[in-house]
């Protein structure tokens, strides 16, 4: 028997540009993840399956990642100097940043501390 499995259905964070910011993120009603990063960081590669998982367990959150190196306004919007970034918003205004690789204890208590 194969299986075959849809991978639209595994992945549940949304990338988007600095352009779909506003009705994307500052629009949203509830809380929004956003995931700062760029394909060359080691670190955010490491983030990445973290942030997948949130996604998938919390279907209250949306998730949201964005290329750094394409979103220079956003980066300097919110003081972010280093990659990864989260930023946490709610509602549309924002309640919480981390920087820095976390494991999945430390970005469930970063997001549902909020």
């Amino acid at each position: 028997m194969e299986y075959t499995m849809n991978i639209e259905t595994l992945i549940k964070v949304t990338e988007i540009s600095a352009e779909q910011f506003t009705p994307e993120v500052e629009q949203a009603k509830g809380k929004v993840l956003i995931d700062f990063y760029a394909p060359w960081c080691a670190p955010c590669k490491m983030l990445a399956p973290v942030v997948e998982q949130i996604a998938q367990e919390h279907d209250d959150i949306k998730v949201v990642k964005i290329n750094a190196d394409n979103s220079q306004e956003l980066m300097a919007k919110f003081g972010i100097r280093g990659i990864p970034t989260l930023l946490l918003m709610n509602n549309g205004e924002l309640v919480a940043t981390q920087v820095g690789a976390a494991s999945i204890s430390q970005v469930k208590k970063f997001v549902l501390q909020h």
